[in-house]
């Protein structure tokens, strides 16, 4: 048994800078150096296990099965989801049918602007609630790009689109895992952190407009904006209060849908916006699409098609919704898990790390367990979503194993990415380094609630999720609640809706976004691009998280006390 140290060097200053260094590393690597994310990843990880071994005096055995578990745990199931989705894209595109599809976007509106709106933010929020884990970011990625967005544009927007949805997604997993990591009652949770995210819900669609189009593109659309935002805050603040955090974003991301769709049918901005590039930027991916996943520029008109056509392109994406739904539900998960759900215990890792106090209430163990429940996966869904499309489509067998070799080629440097960032954050997890910045943030005193919100973007950031976010940070945030009279459901909610902010800068999430778009190797100005928005998005979580701790009648909207 090895108990983590939290402060190796005698000194906090000096072990959080040390802790630090390998996210300083790699976010340098990435948006400064213009190093490809697979080889910053990959150096960063080697600089991480030195910090864990050398530094934390993690022992090495322990740190190389950590890393082999994190790589694991990338390609499944992150990276399995990325494939797929890939794939069918591919196979849309090949078949002309996703050229149909784009029509039929733009026979709703030409408006690039209002496309965003629907498909970044309405349709992304739908796949977040259903399956999570990368699939939103990379259906809409595709999408965006095959409508004639900038692979910037399209990456970007994609990420800051993919924000107030997180909390709920996967029908709920990141509430249920806080729930259990801070033994507090799910429906709380859920409920207080839907009296904070609707704000955002409302403000996003803007954010989201104005980064695209600038401030004064943004109020040529703003009464779709607004219907576009309440239509879907007001069901997330309605369905998290009344009746769980499972739902939350699948009823709200259909509802606005439905409401700005009959919208549009009886207003449309008087200026037509028909640029793909970001304005007020230089947008260095506006020129020429990239065509390495089948991408190509769409014109600024649009041809109308027979209804039977535009159904038969949207069949896939429809299909994939059926499965992706399905896959996400527990009921589904039940049925299928007790067939084949093979479990590998890391043995020289399991229960052999212990956390101990002030991370936690008592020394607890972790465990190291890789669960390869490849049957219920979604990415395993999305397979079978694309197997029956590319059926439908016309494809013969042999065609789809061709094209399914060529999307592993085309995403093989993304996979290798996306498992090096995992193991990075697992190694950081298990080594206790998270811990060590985890506690410099719990050390603020009275501004706790405000660096609460800091603290979630922080393991969100580090670790892809704001589900793996709540299982490293939501122990920590009740402990320090108590420890200053806050209201424990407050804080532990926080580190959730605070980490929602932290999903777009996250290394994993944005190769997700550089795959889905065709632009390999520009990950580091995708993280230009978005990183200022992350930080002042959650720093105005933390401004509402402050009033809602001190503030009447901000306080009036606390649950549990």
């Amino acid at each position: 048994m090895w108990s983590q140290v939290y402060d190796p060097f005698g000194s906090s200053v000096l072990s959080t800078l040390f802790a630090a260094l390998p996210v300083a590393v790699l976010l340098g690597l990435i948006a400064f150096a213009h190093m490809q994310a697979h080889l910053a990843a990959l150096i960063t990880l080697v600089i991480a296990l030195a910090v864990a071994i050398l530094g934390f005096t993690m022992p090495a055995g322990m740190a190389f099965q950590a890393t082999i578990l994190g790589a694991l745990t990338g390609l499944f199931p992150i990276g399995w989801i990325v494939l797929n989705v890939i794939f069918l894209y591919r196979l849309t595109v090949e078949n002309g049918s996703f050229r149909v599809l784009q029509d039929s976007i733009a026979g709703i509106t030409p408006d690039r602007r209002l496309q965003l709106l629907l498909v970044a933010f309405a349709f992304g929020a739908f796949f977040e609630g259903a399956a999570g884990f990368g699939t939103p970011v990379a259906v809409t990625g595709a999408i965006l790009i095959g409508l004639g967005f900038s692979p910037l544009a399209a990456s970007g927007l994609s990420l800051i689109a993919n924000t107030a949805p997180v909390a709920y997604g996967a029908l709920g997993t990141p509430i249920m895992t806080l729930a259990a990591v801070t033994g507090l009652d799910a429906f709380e949770l859920g409920a207080m952190a839907g009296r904070q995210l609707p704000f955002f819900s409302v403000l996003v669609p803007f954010w989201l407009i104005c980064a695209f189009a600038g401030f004064g593109g943004m109020l040529q659309i703003w009464p779709a904006i607004l219907v576009c935002g309440v239509a879907f805050a007001v069901p997330q603040f309605l369905v998290s209060n009344y009746h769980g955090p499972w739902l939350v974003d699948v009823v709200a991301a259909l509802v606005s849908m439905g409401c700005l769709v009959a919208f549009l049918r009886v207003w449309q901005p008087r200026t037509v916006w028909t640029s793909p590039a970001l304005r007020g930027r230089h947008d260095p991916s506006a020129g020429p699409q990239p065509s390495s996943v089948g991408a190509a520029a769409t014109p600024t008109g649009f041809q109308r098609h027979a209804p039977g056509a535009v159904l038969r392109a949207w069949v896939p994406w429809i299909i994939l919704c059926v499965f992706v739904f399905v896959w996400g539900t527990q009921t589904f998960k039940d049925l299928v898990n007790p067939l084949f759900f093979p479990r590998f215990t890391m043995e020289g890792l399991h229960n052999l790390v212990q956390k101990v106090p002030p991370v936690v209430a008592r020394p607890t163990p972790e465990a190291a367990v890789f669960g390869f429940n490849i049957l219920t996966m979604t990415g395993t869904g999305i397979f079978l979503a694309a197997l029956v499309s590319g059926f439908v489509m016309g494809y013969t067998p042999a065609r789809l194993l061709r094209a399914y070799g060529q999307t592993l080629w085309v995403v093989r440097y993304s996979l290798v990415t996306i498992a090096a960032m995992l193991a990075l954050g697992t190694l950081t997890r298990y080594s206790g380094v998270d811990a060590t910045l985890g506690l410099a943030f719990a050390g603020t005193g009275l501004l706790f609630p405000f660096f609460s919100a800091l603290l979630g973007w922080l393991g969100v950031a580090l670790t892809g999720s704001d589900t793996a976010s709540n299982v490293l940070f939501g122990g920590l945030q009740r402990i320090t609640a108590e420890q200053l009279g806050l209201s424990p459901t407050l804080m532990a909610a926080t580190n959730s809706t605070g980490g929602v902010m932290g999903k777009m800068i996250d290394a994993q999430s944005i190769v997700v976004a550089s795959t889905a778009t065709g632009w390999f190797g520009h990950e580091g100005e995708i993280l230009r691009y978005v990183f200022w928005h992350s930080i002042v998005l959650a720093c105005m979580v933390g401004g509402l998280v402050m009033l809602q701790a001190y503030v009447y009648p901000f306080t009036a909207m606390v649950v549990g006390g």
